[in-house]
């Protein structure tokens, strides 16, 4: 049984034995950015209560490249092992949460040097943006092969996403993620995070400052109807990571007008 265990494999083809590694290694190695240099707060526990193995899709605002997501799995497997806060040690990393994945570009996780390639083995589900590349605006044609590995990743347990695809604040909600939660239904628990801009670096690697307060904040989970359209989701999602600086729906009101077909 514990040889068999060795080899099983995620959905992706990884070896499981080594995500729970390395994602233990990691809460290890980074607990003391989060819990002692800085201290990171975390409401709503009772929102990851319940919740189902699988088809579960998190999206948030985002911050930084990776200390969003690391600080998102502390709090995940946390949560598995019993806690209602992060705890002064974090026993956790001997078990983490690992039926769990993120949605990154395909350029941040592939591109970028071999720090990025280890945090791709704790459960990156990589796509390639289709207006951003290497931080120049392009338009290229949409990434065919994205829906199917989130839905892949949605079928096998917990995936993160960042909807508006950047960590500028107040960026528009990109049409997709509305695509993906209307098509596959997932039960979606939005998540709002705050005070990582000013702890980390754009990449999350270094500090800008200590001793700030972290946050993470898990919001009431629902199930999108059959009846919302694609521009009533994308608005819901605006509202509930709360990206919703008054302008920005503004515009978001001004492209459905411009989109909108000729009578």
């Amino acid at each position: 049984m514990i040889w068999n265990k060795l080899f099983e494999r995620d959905v992706f083809g990884n070896s499981l034995f080594l995500k729970r590694v390395v994602i233990g290694f990691l809460a290890a190695a980074t607990f003391g950015r989060i819990n002692i240099w800085n201290k990171l707060k975390v409401a709503g526990w009772e929102n990851l209560d319940n919740l189902p193995e699988k088809n579960v899709l998190f999206i948030s605002n985002h911050q930084t490249y990776y200390a969003d997501v690391i600080a998102i799995y502390h709090a995940f497997s946390a949560h598995k092992w019993g806690f209602r806060k992060i705890p002064f040690f974090p026993i956790y990393m001997f078990a983490p949460r690992i039926n769990v994945y993120y949605v990154a570009a395909e350029e941040t996780m592939y591109e970028s040097g071999w720090i990025p390639k280890i945090f791709a083995l704790t459960g990156a589900v990589t796509v390639r943006r289709s207006w951003r590349h290497k931080g120049q605006e392009v338009n290229r044609a949409p990434d065919k092969q994205a829906p199917e590995k989130i839905k892949k990743a949605l079928e096998s347990g917990w995936v993160i996403h960042f909807p508006q695809g950047t960590t500028s604040p107040y960026a528009i909600v990109r049409k997709g993620t509305a695509h993906l939660i209307k098509e596959f239904k997932p039960v979606v628990v939005p998540i709002v995070i705050n005070g990582f801009r000013r702890a980390f670096d754009k990449k999350g690697l270094r500090f800008k400052k200590t001793n700030t307060q972290l946050s993470i904040t898990f919001k009431t989970p629902w199930i999108p109807t059959d009846g919302e359209t694609l521009e009533a989701i994308q608005e819901r999602i605006i509202k509930l990571i709360e990206q919703e600086k008054p302008f920005i729906l503004q515009q978001f009101h001004k492209d459905r007008e411009d989109n909108a077909p000729i009578a």
